[in-house]
């Protein structure tokens, strides 16, 4: 690793960060020329490159964004969440075609549907001088669509001697590509959910799905909401519930989970203490609506 501290290499995020408006206390989702109410919205900053980011911000991990962000009104809503998470946001490239990126998630009991608008490239400017930074250790990839626009991402940061996780975050028109495993070459933490774990190995069993997948990466982090995680590593298996807390929103609980577990892995703590501390972050994130909210509420909020 690059990092002049080795016990605590920082890390850089990236991907696409979006305008979530998230929708809850909804009994069902509209049919078309229908219209249902919902007991309540908010706006909040999202996407799995910042969720995770504004988590490891707050488990004491330097931390920097590597995005675009948009200049129109709805990317301007969600600039101060941004600030206030803690997250470095030296590599925050801001350009008018970056947005709105807006996502719509309808949360109905504990699941939920997303709507969403990608806008422009997720290639940063800024990228280029965030594989430079002396501080960075790790790299994490927050969606295998920013990977698919940036082929050579990998190998780049492996150049630059830092490790690498990516989160597959699901796709459509990306998650039953034959060669998704290729193209994720050199990545040394895989963190799918168990649709995406499915998608891509045909499996509907966990276990079976996480020891295909460790076939192609060191370590496989599975993720499966109220049934909790399993893990792949070194030979093993593990899994681990989910903790019992009140759900109200699951948005963004896996990229939560991933800074936790990523977190105590690059803190070089064993495999049973590294999912203990993804199920821990992402069980906190589903106490509140959007991703980061809870790390607001006085009681989790970073020290200044």
């Amino acid at each position: 690793m690059t990092s002049g501290n080795a016990k605590r290499p920082a890390v850089l995020s990236i991907g696409r960060i979006y305008c979530d408006l998230i929708f809850t206390g909804l009994g069902s989702l509209p049919g078309l020329g229908r219209e249902v109410f919902a007991q309540d919205m908010k706006m909040a900053a999202g996407g799995g490159a910042f969720i995770a980011a504004a988590h490891m911000a707050h488990a004491g991990r330097e931390v920097a964004l590597v995005a675009r962000l948009g200049t129109d009104a709805l990317s301007a809503g969600i600039e101060p969440e941004l600030r206030a998470s803690g997250a470095d946001l030296q590599f925050l490239e801001k350009s008018p075609g970056a947005g709105p990126q807006v996502t719509v998630a309808s949360v109905i009991g504990n699941d939920r549907a997303f709507l969403s608008r990608r806008a422009g490239s997720a290639l940063p400017d800024t990228l280029d001088a965030a594989l430079a930074w002396t501080a960075a250790g790790h790299l994490h990839i927050a969606e295998y669509a920013t990977l698919h626009e940036i082929p050579d991402l990998v190998l780049r940061a492996k150049a630059r001697g830092l490790t690498v996780s990516l989160d597959p975050s699901w796709d459509e028109t990306l998650i039953y590509e034959a060669d998704l495993l290729d193209r994720c070459a050199g990545v040394d933490i895989f963190l799918p959910n168990m649709e995406e774990a499915t998608a891509i190995t045909r499996e509907n069993d966990p276990v079976a799905a996480v020891e295909m997948l460790a076939e192609a990466f060191p370590v496989v982090a599975l993720k499966a909401g109220g049934d909790g995680a399993w893990l792949k590593s070194k030979g093993q298996v593990l899994h681990r519930l989910a903790e019992a807390v009140p759900v109200i929103d699951t948005t963004g609980a896996g990229d939560a989970f991933n800074a936790g577990f990523i977190d105590a892995w690059l803190s070089g703590e064993n495999e049973e203490t590294c999912l203990a501390a993804g199920i821990h972050y992402g069980s906190l994130a589903v106490q509140a609506a959007g991703g980061s909210a809870i790390l607001r509420r006085p009681e989790h909020r970073i020290a200044s």
